[in-house]
C-alpha cells in the first residue's frame, strides 16, 4: 500500500512530501485499519513534513476533522461461538478508542454507530452491510454513504474484503 502526499516547498512549488506505506496500522489479525491521512479541522499547512497519519489509530475523527483509510475485514472462521465473537469485537473496538460506539450489538457483535458521514467503497470482496432493520449485499466498487447509522460489515467470502473510506465528523440528526 503506497501513499503519495503532496505539498509545497519553500518557494511555493508543488512537491512530493511523503511517498511510502501508511505509518500505522491496527487489528491486522482480523483484517485491519490502515491510516492514510487525517485532518483536525485546522488550516492545512502544506509546507510542513508532518505525517498526519502517524498517530494512534482511533475509529472516529476529532471534532471538525476527517479520516481517510483503508480497512480490511477477514472472513469469520466457521464455528466460532457468539460469545467469542463478542469478546473479540469488544477488544478490537477498545483498541481503537471506540467501545462507546457499540450502542446496540444485538444483531451482530461488530455493530457500531459514529457521529460521522462516511464515504465507503468496497474494492474487493463479498460483503453484507448489516443495519438494525435492513441489510444489503455489496460487490466490488459498490459505494456506501453511511450517515451515522448503527451498522456492521460481514465478510461472506473466503478471502479478506478491502474497503477505502473517508470519515467526516458530522452532527447527525435522527
Amino acid at each position: 500500500m503506497r501513499r503519495i502526499i503532496t505539498g509545497h516547498n519553500e518557494e511555493g512549488k508543488s512537491v512530493i512530501k511523503i511517498d511510502g506505506p501508511p505509518p500505522r496500522t491496527v487489528g491486522e489479525d482480523v483484517g485491519g485499519l490502515f491510516e492514510i491521512w487525517n485532518t483536525d479541522g485546522n488550516a492545512i499547512e502544506s509546507k510542513d513534513h508532518l505525517d498526519r497519519a502517524d498517530m494512534d489509530i482511533v475509529l472516529s475523527p476529532t471534532e471538525g476533522g476527517t479520516k481517510f483509510r483503508y480497512f480490511r475485514i477477514n472472513p469469520t472462521p466457521e464455528g466460532v461461538p457468539m460469545e467469542v465473537l463478542e469478546s473479540l469485537a469488544h477488544e478490537a473496538f477498545k483498541k481503537i478508542g471506540a467501545e462507546h460506539e457499540r450502542v446496540d450489538t444485538t444483531r451482530h457483535p461488530t455493530m457500531h454507530k459514529t457521529k460521522t458521514i462516511d464515504y465507503i467503497i468496497l474494492l474487493d470482496g463479498d460483503v453484507t452491510l448489516l443495519l438494525d432493520d435492513d441489510e444489503v449485499i455489496l460487490k466490488p466498487f459498490d459505494v456506501v454513504v453511511q450517515r451515522g447509522t448503527n451498522h456492521a460489515w460481514i465478510n461472506n467470502g473466503n478471502k479478506p474484503a478491502l474497503f477505502i473510506a473517508v470519515l467526516i465528523d458530522s452532527e447527525i440528526n435522527q
